[in-house]
């Protein structure tokens, strides 16, 4: 399945997603043409209203591909909320390390929210460009950074 590649400069950096067969297959950080329209221009315009702070829910189709069940557990935390890795692993029957793989195999990062899920003790990483800052960043937009004072 060959994809569209499109990106836009984001208040995180420049921003790409990839769409193909009517549904957004991938998304991360990185320079890419501008987008000419269809559903990675609507996904972009989702991503700057989000970042923006007046978007809390993306209305978008997902290929969540074949670990569909544990991105739908991450998909499934609500805007300004957070889970532990352990809350994760619990919710999907597997190993708090294996939580943090779902996370970081993550091929839909912000659209699949994998930045609300902490350590039990930490806030864990984030393998996004920027590293933990970009996540403190997101969560601070969520008004989930009452854990981080």
């Amino acid at each position: 399945m060959s994809g569209v590649r499109a990106g836009a400069e984001t208040a995180i950096g420049p921003f790409w997603v990839e769409e193909a067969e009517g549904r957004l297959t991938a998304a991360g950080w990185g320079v890419a043409p501008p987008p000419k329209g269809g559903l990675a221009a609507e996904a972009l315009a989702q991503l700057a209203a989000y970042l923006a702070g007046t978007r809390r829910e993306f209305d978008l189709p997902l290929d969540l591909g074949p670990k569909a069940r544990n991105l739908q557990a991450l998909a499934d935390i609500p805007y300004g909320e957070t889970i532990t890795y352990g809350d994760l692993a619990a919710r999907l029957g597997i190993s708090a390390q294996g939580a943090g793989q779902v996370c970081g195999s993550n091929h839909l990062p912000i659209f699949v929210p994998c930045h609300r899920v902490l350590g039990a003790g930490s806030l864990g990483g984030y393998s996004g460009a920027g590293g933990i800052e970009t996540k403190v960043w997101l969560l601070r937009l969520e008004g989930a950074a009452g854990l981080l004072i």
